[in-house]
């Protein structure tokens, strides 16, 4: 078989994992795939840069057109990030017939549909399985593993900035700036972490998600989205005394061909195996009718796990070459897309009240969950020194967003209730 040229779009910390594994472990890769993977050029801004990695200068170019419209690479490995620019890259690196390997969840968010179209148009392969979740090879198992049978709810935590900071919250009692400035400080979290911590980076993985699990074209501005920045500790030792834990989750659901899809900060039960993943690790919990049951751990991020993903991608794109069937993997979208509205969401609920602190409050309370027919699962209080006023925390039973909506809009027109301090969905 003819050695099967790459061309690497970016080399910063993945991409230089990419190139450490393609040549550290090219005898492997040559067994598995039958032909010998040779990185051919190398995209950078500044090619007289020193390099974490040694390769060759002849390699590297500035100019995207010696990758792009180079006729001797087979393949496009694009690991620099971005979208606008980049989806033309990639776009005009398929309508030159390249195989497209990608790194890039927001471009596949946003744009994924549309690359997808493009491939299948020219019978290229397009592979995103480091998109989501670093190492954990969650796309290919939706994709494959669950081809046979029907997905009705992908959970899990896709972030590992906003898992490592909920996760010290829990751990250590701290206060969110204090965790949050401490990852910034170990590099888990951006000078700017607004696309972590208020669930964007989630969001965007969950587009890719629930686009696969469900065969149907779920936008971003599909996914309802509410970030971690206003979780209090106090919200969490409530959790944690009646045996929940914070954590960030995705959340698609499929019932009745309806579809919804979330970002939210979550109770989960501790007997649930999402609420024991700590630090930056990435779990995804899929549901499937006939399987049931499935958990999928792992490093969520990295230099190296996230580039062991995509060269797995770059072995399957090669092994396709040689079998001649490119371009005839089953992942666009098929389905119609029907969201559900907010009356065909269910979950329940942990409300935490500040409320006057005399007779007859609770009552009152519990006559407006009544009315709208939320039925409570247990109701608590907890004195608080700090707090002159009573707190009542509720777990309800399964209940509508839309009652629970209007639960809520009737709290804050009662007198009694000083604030509504949390309110939290409630998992496992």
């Amino acid at each position: 078989m003819k050695p099967i040229k790459i061309g690497l779009l970016g080399l910063g910390t993945v991409g230089t994992g990419v190139v450490r594994i393609v040549e550290g472990h090219s005898e492997d890769l040559e067994r598995q795939t039958g032909s010998s993977i040779i990185v051919e050029k190398v995209l950078v801004q500044d090619v007289s840069k020193l390099r974490a990695v040694p390769i060759d200068p002849d390699k590297m170019t500035d100019q995207p057109d010696d990758i792009i419209r180079n006729p001797e690479i087979d393949v496009v490995v694009e690991v620099m990030g971005g979208v606008e620019q980049t989806k033309g890259y990639i776009l005009e690196a398929l309508e030159q017939g390249k195989h497209v390997v990608t790194a890039n969840k927001d471009l596949m968010a946003l744009h994924g549909p549309e690359i997808l179209a493009k491939a299948a148009e020219k019978g290229c392969d397009v592979f995103y399985e480091a998109s989501v979740a670093g190492g954990i090879p969650i796309i290919r198992t939706l994709i494959e593993g669950f081809s046979s049978d029907r997905i009705t709810k992908i959970m899990g935590i896709v972030n590992g900035t906003t898992n490592y900071i909920l996760s010290k919250m829990s751990q250590e009692g701290a206060a969110y700036a204090d965790v949050l400035k401490e990852a910034q400080g170990l590099g888990y979290a951006e000078s700017d972490p607004t696309s972590d911590v208020e669930g964007l980076d989630a969001a965007r993985k969950m587009t890719i998600l629930s686009t696969l699990g469900f065969h149907s074209e779920v936008a971003l501005a599909d996914v309802k989205v509410r970030g971690i920045s206003k979780v209090s500790k106090e919200d969490i030792q409530y959790g944690k005394k009646l045996g929940y834990e914070v954590k960030l989750l995705g959340i698609a659901e499929r019932s009745d061909d309806l579809i919804s899809v979330s970002v939210e900060p979550t109770m989960v039960k501790t007997s649930h195996p999402l609420a024991s993943v700590n630090g930056v690790f990435n779990a995804v919990y899929v549901y499937g009718e006939a399987v049931g049951e499935t958990m999928f751990y792992g490093p969520g991020a990295g230099e190296m796990p996230t580039a062991t993903s995509i060269v797995a991608d770059l072995v399957a794109v090669v092994r396709n070459m040689n079998l001649g069937v490119n371009g005839q993997r089953g992942s666009a979208p098929y389905r119609v897309k029907k969201l559900a509205a907010a009356e065909q969401i269910s979950s329940k609920y942990f409300v935490l009240l500040h409320v006057e602190d005399k007779a007859g409050v609770l009552a009152q309370i519990t006559q407006i969950f009544a009315k709208h027919e939320v039925s409570l699962e247990s109701v608590f209080q907890h004195p608080n020194e700090t707090n002159p006023k009573a707190e009542i925390i509720i777990i309800t039973h399964d209940a509508n967003q839309a009652r629970m909506n209007d639960v809520l809009a009737e709290f804050d027109r009662l007198d009694v209730i000083q604030t509504i301090k949390s309110v939290y969905r409630v998992e496992g």
